[in-house]
């Protein structure tokens, strides 16, 4: 267990098992102990590192526990390909919310852990104060899924980080556009990590990709965001992202009135959540929880 810091803010390494045996990793910053933490679940390929931002912009005012998923950071990698899918990323949630003893987070879910929150509401109801949705609703569009599917579990490796992200550049300057070479050396420091060899790589298990692939169609998740009805939710979009459409987020808000959209400017999917607009729309929805 180790202390480290990110720009102000100290966090501890934190593990916790999984019912299949797994030792799960995540940083937990301190905070208010009279409110619930904000618990923030990364997407696909993403890890803790991606919620920096946030812990910059609200721990100490707020506890905040950001976990890495199994197969993705400093989390074991799974034996079996098929657990990596919500259902089991929700039962490895629970674990680490019984062993910290919390009944109530609220939680932050940035595209696949938006999916999770929705589904743990569904699944088991009254363990959120609050939900907020990073770029990803009950409907995805085949568009943005597509181009998931299509580079996920293809790995590679890059000599420097320099490389790694003008790579990051090349495949990814639609959803940034107004990125300079600072900011995808940024973003690719959060994606990636240098392994045994020194060379840099994604910072997941590529096997992750299997579930993806062998999956015909999206399933039906409109009741899971009915689910979340009766506590705050506010759902962020990017401006530009091709994974949640403005259409979609119309059929959000005449299901859910009380539900607040934010589009972020400029960005595609999906914002970093270091976006002033992001950070603003957070603030907004932690003071209706508080």
């Amino acid at each position: 267990m180790g202390e480290n810091t990110t720009q102000q803010k100290s966090w501890q390494d934190k593990t916790w098992e999984s019912a299949d045996g797994l030792t799960l990793h995540y940083r937990d910053y301190p905070g208010r102990d009279d409110r619930p933490p904000i618990l923030c679940i990364p997407g696909l390929t993403r890890t803790v590192r991606d919620f920096e931002p946030v812990a910059d912009a609200f721990a100490g005012d707020w506890r905040v526990i950001v976990v890495n998923l199994r197969g993705r950071g400093e989390s074991d990698y799974s034996k079996d390909p098929q657990t990596y899918k919500p259902s089991t990323y929700v039962e490895d949630i629970l674990a680490l919310l019984e062993q910290e003893g919390l009944d109530k987070v609220v939680a932050l879910g940035t595209s696949l852990g938006g999916i999770v929150s929705m589904l743990m509401a569904f699944q088991h109801p009254g363990r959120f104060a609050g939900v907020v949705l990073n770029d990803i609703g009950p409907h995805v569009e085949q568009l943005g899924l597509d181009r998931i599917k299509d580079y996920v579990g293809h790995g590679g490796s890059f000599p420097t980080w320099m490389h790694a992200a003008r790579a990051l550049q090349e495949t990814s300057d639609y959803v940034y556009p107004g990125y300079k070479m600072r900011d995808w050396l940024r973003l690719a420091k959060r994606l990636m990590v240098v392994g045994n060899s020194g060379r840099i790589s994604f910072d997941y298990d590529m096997k992750i990709a299997e579930p993806l692939a062998a999956e015909q169609e999206s399933p039906d998740m409109w009741p899971l965001f009915d689910a979340l009805a009766g506590i705050p939710v506010m759902v962020l979009r990017g401006e530009l992202s091709d994974l949640l459409s403005t259409q979609t987020v119309e059929k959000m808000q005449s299901r859910m009135p009380a539900l607040e959209a934010v589009t972020v400017p400029g960005v595609g999917h999906v914002p970093t959540l270091e976006e002033p607009a992001a950070q603003a729309a957070i603030a907004r929805l932690l003071e209706k929880v508080a």
